[in-house]
């Protein structure tokens, strides 16, 4: 028990260093959209968004290298994960991911994530041409991971990731890097009593660059022109620190598990979550998960919403064991997340285990 808040204190602190403190002040609304880099915010896997994200000290495998990069420590020995999500469907936006963790050592296990936000083609608009006809660009919003973590017993748990992030245009790019560090507690007879705690999207801030800030213009009485180089303002990465607890309930062939979650943001409301998993036999997963945050049950046009998720997520995962004596699974997840003026988000995913 004492290394554990040796842990806890190291990760607090770390956060106290590298963070001002009045980004640790979160859940001030006057920041609201202050921030860039706001897609670090959006979990792209099926089945830890399903219900919220609320696995912080809970999940298991690869997806931990988004909730919980502790989780990725209980790695067995490889696993392959994609999937891709309908972002507010009806807005043509869509997120792919792949990931591959790798267990290298006596409890050591190293993974790697690509996940990149794609915006479809928008067409390029001019003063002159407002109407456009002079073709079409498309955003891309890329980061690419690179975790470690480590079981440090039969208790503790504990990981680092690396984040290399890039959005783009065509003429206007931008790119940064962010760390995220977590660790994870077991306790209990049956190890069924869990605690997590992850600091998330910390790094130097980002300026956008390239030929699209820049302005040519002529000088009064001369023919050639000269071009004017704008600097892009600065802006911080959407800062978390999360807190998590998890009970399992283990019955004969099932497993019902309570979770809930805090999480503090730098840029936007604190949000409290609660969710529940229940798993027969490992081969049939519901889940399902609610996070609440100040104004979530207003009305869009109120002044008071911040979100256009309305709180509530679902999901779906169905197991099939390809080699029981090897551990070799195939598994394929599905989310669903609820959200406004749009048909929602959807997450298809599958994953095998080697």
């Amino acid at each position: 028990m004492k290394n554990i808040y040796k842990y806890i204190i190291a990760i607090f602190l770390t956060g106290l260093v590298v963070i001002p403190w009045s980004d640790l002040t979160a859940g001030n609304k006057d920041r609201s959209g202050q921030a860039g880099a706001s897609e670090l915010l959006i979990n792209p896997w099926a089945r830890s968004s399903g219900w919220g994200g609320v696995d912080i000290a809970s999940v298991r495998g690869l997806e931990g290298i988004f909730t919980n990069v502790a989780g990725t420590a209980f790695t067995e020995g490889t696993q392959v994960t994609f999937s891709n999500t309908s972002w507010l469907k009806g807005s043509d936006v869509s997120i792919m991911a792949f990931g591959f963790s790798q267990k290298v050592g006596e409890g050591s296990v190293l993974s790697f994530s690509v996940t990149n936000m794609s915006m479809g083609d928008i067409m390029v608009r001019t003063v002159e041409l407002p109407e456009g006809g002079i073709g079409t660009y498309s955003p891309s919003l890329m980061n690419v991971a690179v975790s470690y973590a480590k079981a440090f017993s039969n208790s503790i748990y504990g990981g680092m990731t690396l984040r290399i992030l890039n959005e783009s245009i065509s003429d206007v790019s931008a790119g940064g890097v962010a760390i995220d560090a977590g660790i994870q507690y077991i306790t209990g007879e049956e190890d069924n009593i869990k605690f997590g705690i992850t600091l998330k999207n910390v790094g130097p801030r980002m300026s956008f660059s390239g030929d699209g800030l820049t302005i040519k213009s002529e000088l009064p009485g001369q023919e050639t022109q000269f071009a004017l180089n704008e600097r892009s303002a600065e802006f911080e990465l959407p800062t978390t620190m999360q807190l998590g607890a998890a009970y399992d309930f283990l019955f004969e062939r099932s497993r019902l598990t309570l979770s809930g979650a805090f999480v503090s943001n730098s840029f936007t409301n604190d949000q409290f979550i609660g969710g529940a998993e229940y798993s027969f036999r490992d081969y049939v997963m519901l889940r399902a998960g609610y996070a609440y945050e100040d104004g979530i049950t207003d009305a869009m046009d109120s002044g008071n919403r911040y979100n256009v998720n309305k709180g509530f997520s679902g999901g779906l995962t169905v197991q099939v064991p390809l080699n029981k004596e090897k551990g070799q699974i195939l598994s394929i997840d599905y989310s669903y997340r609820a959200t406004d003026y749009f048909d929602g988000t959807h997450t298809f995913g599958a994953s095998i285990t080697l």
